[in-house]
């Protein structure tokens, strides 16, 4: 079920909104526990039993994780990311590694099987959950969790159960035992953040889809320069406003059930090197990873090689995470690979003058544009197809089926879309949104909620919504 689905929006939100208000506030961590595993029946039918399973464990395993609990703590700690890590690794990779196995002995005439398992959905993100949720417990940063029906609502939480943002154990731990009491400030707040992502995902990132998908598609032997940078930057600002639309969606749905969820985008195009993009960019990612992998690996306390080894771990890891595919590992080396080079040479910290701030902006936005074309190629010989074209100029125009999927009205958002990615960097539009109280914000809400809801609310009545770029992961 998608956000922005006519189920969604016009049956299961209200219901459950007003069930969470009816009800004695006590009861709100059972009713949300509840929504959320219907949310994720409705979506991955069979699959749902592997995430019941990796709940019931992790559960288990917090009680014997905290500081002082009998037995062998750190033995207890592996077994319980091995799990994790385990459940991740057959159900997203098992197929990807079997193929690689069946290729290569097929080059010596042998037929090994490949492996197809369906992929559940959120797979990536809750086995995140999990894990955060054991180390933190571990740690001894928070206890474990004594209600069963409070686990589940921070794990299975249908704001976040399917793409994030990912809410580390310690960043929600305190809020899940208290009942809420300002219940209806908290819709007030969280709507208009909410309206604001639906907007993003449904007006623009849908829009400028089918240009996108014309592009990318396009035959190595048709492709153009001109193709090649529409298609490019048209993923950038899609990827952009569709995962960012699903985060203000999802931090407003849970500022609306009484949860503060953590930010996930800071107009991550507004940077001026790749260090800033990935403080700015899916920084609920960026942190899970900073915290328990790069930290434990050393960080950059081994000197300097050893952090150019945490940083390529990281990044590796990072790509793989996204996707069972060669071209996410090479979007990941892409990425590991310029923060070492900024590393190396100091161009991490932003230049002093406005002209050297500008020119550093636009180098990373062209860098970070090449790398979305690894991220969105169904192969290598796409991508390099594709960043052939952008960096080797030619006076080729568009196919015609790229010209029929460029209608007037998807140039125009995208041209809307790329005037508000480079915007200046502040405010971010979410948080300024949803908390300030001046006369802009506020006439920007009403805006947004009387035309900008009700043209998204058509938009999906007719059925032109897709679901969520990062539901796949």
């Amino acid at each position: 079920m998608s956000f922005a689905s006519p189920l969604f929006l016009w049956f299961f939100l209200p219901v459950v909104l007003a069930t969470v208000l009816v009800t004695p506030r006590n009861w709100r961590n059972g009713v949300v526990a509840v929504a959320s595993l219907l949310f994720y029946v409705s979506g991955a039918g069979g699959t749902t039993v592997l995430l019941l399973v990796c709940m019931v464990g992790n559960y288990l395993a917090g009680r014997r994780l905290e500081p002082g609990a009998p037995g062998d703590r750190r033995l207890v700690l592996v077994g319980a990311i091995a799990l994790n890590l385990a459940v991740l690794v057959v159900w997203k990779y098992a197929g990807f590694a079997t193929r690689q196995l069946h290729d290569i002995a097929a080059v010596v005439g042998a037929d090994l099987p490949v492996v197809e398992l369906a992929l559940p959905i959120g797979i990536s993100f809750y086995t995140f959950h999990h894990i955060s949720y054991v180390v933190d417990v571990y740690r001894g940063e928070r206890p474990a969790l004594r209600e069963p029906v409070a686990f589940v609502t921070y794990i299975a939480m249908f704001p976040q159960l399917v793409a994030g943002p990912i809410v580390r154990f310690r960043e929600i731990a305190d809020q899940l035992p208290q009942p809420r009491v300002h219940r209806w400030d908290d819709i007030a707040a969280g709507f208009p953040r909410f309206a604001l992502g639906l907007c993003k995902k449904v007006i623009i990132a849908d829009s400028i889809a089918p240009l996108v998908d014309a592009c990318f598609a396009t035959p190595a032997d048709e492709m153009t320069t001109s193709i090649a940078w529409v298609g490019a930057i048209g993923y950038a600002l899609q990827l952009y406003f569709d995962f960012s639309g699903y985060s203000d969606m999802a931090i407003g749905l849970g500022r609306m059930l009484g949860f503060r969820l953590p930010e996930n985008f800071a107009r991550p195009y507004s940077s001026v090197t790749i260090t800033e993009f990935w403080r700015r960019w899916h920084m609920s990612l960026s942190r899970w990873f900073r915290d328990y992998v790069y930290i434990p690996l050393g960080g950059n306390r081994g000197g300097v090689w050893q952090t150019y080894r945490n940083l390529s771990i990281v990044f590796v890891l990072t790509g793989f995470w996204h996707g069972a595919n060669w071209t996410f590992l090479v979007w990941g080396l892409f990425h590991g690979g310029l923060l070492v080079l900024e590393r190396r040479f100091g161009w991490d910290s932003a230049p002093a003058t406005t002209r050297a701030r500008i020119a550093r902006r636009v180098l990373t936005m062209l860098l970070v544009v090449i790398g979305w074309v690894f991220f969105r190629s169904a192969d290598l010989g796409t991508a390099f197809t594709i960043i052939g074209h952008l960096l080797s100029p030619d006076f080729g125009g568009l196919t015609e089926t790229v010209a029929a999927a460029a209608t007037n009205q998807r140039i125009v958002l995208l041209v809307l879309a790329l005037g508000i990615v480079v915007l200046p960097d502040h405010p971010v539009s979410g948080p300024y949104l949803e908390a300030s109280r001046d006369k802009i914000a506020t006439a920007a809400r009403v805006s947004l909620m009387t035309i900008g809801v009700g043209y998204a609310a058509i938009l999906v009545a007719s059925g032109t919504f897709s679901p969520f770029l990062y539901y796949q992961f």
